[in-house]
């Protein structure tokens, strides 16, 4: 699959800016909601938020205006959802927070984009899958590490609840940091929520061949 040599236009520029944006706010919104219950004995507040469900649809975004408009077009898109994500964490968070979300965000999405350049060619699934899962790694672990290690703490205070002391993923024995367990409980919400996203980007890609988007 060749690069893209379709121009966007400020409307379709727009549309993708506003579908980021959406996705970077209430996914830093949701941030703050741990998922209540409890699973199969697991305990869900010490494992996730409710931004794993969300935050994977950034990737969807970008991945969808790279494959129709290329590198460039996908950049604008992204550095629209890191202004928008630092601005929220700021009102709505902490300076901490917000570093570890732009940080994490802006350099997990220009991953994403690099690697899926390099595998457009590929078969259609593989250029979006690779380049979220590296790209959920990479953005998972600087934006939990950032944002409540202790050794990150120079970035402001931690949250009580974050660093306080939980059964790893809620099930094992072994204590750890409440963060750790979220940062794996996310990780692996973003590969499912990935793998499900194929079906509409798909869909979405084949209708892009078949007609002109707007």
């Amino acid at each position: 699959m060749k690069t893209p040599t379709n121009e966007i236009s400020p409307i379709q520029t727009g549309i993708f800016i506003l579908m980021m944006c959406f996705v970077v706010a209430i996914s830093n919104y949701l941030l703050q909601f741990p998922v209540q219950g409890v699973l199969f004995g697991i305990n869900l507040p010490d494992l996730l938020t409710w931004a794993a469900f969300t935050y994977p649809m950034a990737f969807f975004v970008t991945d969808l205006t790279n494959r129709q408009f290329g590198v460039k077009a996908a950049r604008i898109v992204v550095f629209a959802g890191f202004a928008l994500g630092v601005l929220i964490s700021i009102y709505a968070a902490t300076p901490r927070i917000a570093i570890a979300s732009g940080t994490a965000f802006l350099v997990a999405q220009f991953l994403d984009i690099s690697i899926f350049n390099r595998l457009r060619a590929s078969a259609w699934w593989k250029a979006p899958f690779i380049s979220s899962l590296l790209g959920s790694t990479i953005d998972t672990v600087l934006f939990f590490s950032l944002a409540f290690a202790t050794m990150f703490v120079f970035l402001g205070a931690n949250d009580d609840f974050a660093i306080g002391s939980a059964p790893l993923l809620g099930v094992f024995s072994s204590e750890v940091p409440r963060w750790v367990s979220w940062a794996l409980g996310d990780f692996c919400v973003k590969i499912v929520v990935g793998l499900l996203m194929l079906l509409p980007y798909g869909g979405i890609v084949m209708s892009m061949n078949n007609k002109k988007f707007a």
